[in-house]
């Protein structure tokens, strides 16, 4: 168990061992849901979208469609941290 302080301001500081634990990352966000008896749960937060929510997201005006491959090379390279 771990022991947190609070600030003058109301404030708790998760430490890097627990954010790490969560599997988050400096600009993402965390739930807290508040439960009996004064406890709470803290959990990342995840984005709840659609796979439909992506659909068009490569269009752009003006330019010429990519192909499938066009497609699975950009991602190998984004995934490589090329891009």
């Amino acid at each position: 168990m771990s022991t947190l302080t609070v600030t003058s301001k109301g404030q708790v500081t998760l430490r890097k061992d627990i954010l790490n634990h969560l599997g988050v990352h400096p600009g993402e966000t965390v739930s807290v849901n508040k439960l009996p008896d004064g406890a709470i749960e803290v959990r990342a937060a995840r984005p709840a979208g659609k796979i439909s929510d992506v659909f068009g997201s490569l269009k752009r005006k003006g330019q010429r469609r990519l192909s499938i491959e066009e497609i699975g090379q950009i991602s190998i390279e984004g995934w490589a941290g090329k891009r």
